[in-house]
């Protein structure tokens, strides 16, 4: 076999190495190296045009950001639908409300019946000379009392001190169907007041000590009889007994003498002593307002229990101090 016939001009010069001189005399060729497919063939089967394709897909927008944007509004109104549209949750708001609104009126309610509980305890006391309290029905609400101007029910319970010049006297008054829509000298009308006197012995000792002047000296001592409705006012060592009996007169009070006993000096005429008694009892109830009169008088084991009242009584228009806050 001849040996091939190589190139009819001799080695190409792409395949000489840079700076090497062209050999004289024909030679075999070098074999092509071995990576020169290969090289060609990278720009087909390398990793560049996926690596080229996924920059270019265009970036995504931060998380969050456009959704945001978008569904912030869109999601209070969903809700503020929602809400609406849910019948326990308009329950819920509505009972709130209604909650707050009873808070307002309730406190507003409890202020205003202490100021009126106040007023009227004052003005009490101003009468009677003694610690008072005060409190209005609860029905109607205070509020609506005082704005039609009729108020139903008026307690007073006053401390036992003293009822004017009644020592040690407690009264205790329920007063009904105040009106105080006044015309001309009239302020209103009360419609019933009713009043509970509760007299010990001890207090009208005391009390007849100092009003009665022919008695006060001699009375060491005070009782009261149950049973027959007398109070037995002795003198010291039981010197000198008056027994008087107190009666209801014609819407006032009276004492009338039962009895007298004494020795010598002692013994007071009963012509004079009884007008100092009638004066004793008109002095204590001369000055009771409105028209109030005695209805009935109980003599108990320790004491005198007498109950005043009065019906559609008119309100004067007064310049008395004690009425000038109401």
């Amino acid at each position: 076999m001849s040996t091939p016939p190589g190139p009819p001009h001799g080695e190409s010069a792409w395949a000489r190495p840079t700076g090497q001189p062209e050999p004289h005399g024909n030679s075999t060729p070098p074999p092509p190296e071995p990576s020169a497919p290969p090289t060609r063939q990278m720009p087909a089967g390398g990793g560049e045009e996926p690596t080229t394709h996924i920059p270019a897909t265009p970036p995504q927008a931060p998380p969050g950001e456009a959704p945001t944007t978008v569904l912030e509004t869109p999601g209070i109104v969903s809700r503020t639908a929602s809400v609406l549209r849910d019948p326990l949750a308009l329950v819920l708001i509505l009972v709130t409300v209604v909650a707050l609104a009873l808070a307002g009126l309730i406190g507003a309610e409890l202020i205003a019946r202490r100021i009126g509980d106040s007023k009227v305890a004052k003005a009490t006391e101003c009468v009677v000379n003694d610690k008072a309290t005060a409190s209005f029905g609860v029905t109607p609400p205070f509020l609506w009392q005082h704005i039609t101007g009729n108020y139903t029910n008026i307690s007073i319970h006053t401390a036992g001190n003293q009822v004017k010049d009644a020592k040690q006297m407690t009264a205790d008054l329920s007063i009904s169907d105040v009106d105080l829509h006044g015309t001309g000298d009239s302020r209103g009308t009360i419609g019933s007041l009713q009043a509970t006197l509760t007299w010990p012995a001890a207090g009208i000792k005391e009390t007849v000590q100092s009003m009665v002047p022919l008695l006060g000296n001699l009375v060491s001592e005070l009782k009261t009889n149950a049973q027959n409705g007398t109070v037995e006012l002795r003198g010291a060592f039981g010197l000198a007994t008056v027994v008087v009996k107190p009666e209801v007169v014609n819407g006032g009070l009276s004492l009338q003498v039962q009895k007298l006993t004494g020795l010598g000096a002692l013994t007071l005429p009963r012509e004079t002593l009884q007008p100092e008694l009638d004066r004793f009892a008109a002095q204590l109830t001369k000055r009771y307002p409105l028209g109030l009169h005695a209805d009935s008088i109980e003599v108990t084991d320790s004491g005198v229990v007498a109950r005043f009242s009065t019906q559609n009584a008119s309100i004067p228009r007064t310049d008395d101090p004690c009425f000038a806050n109401l």
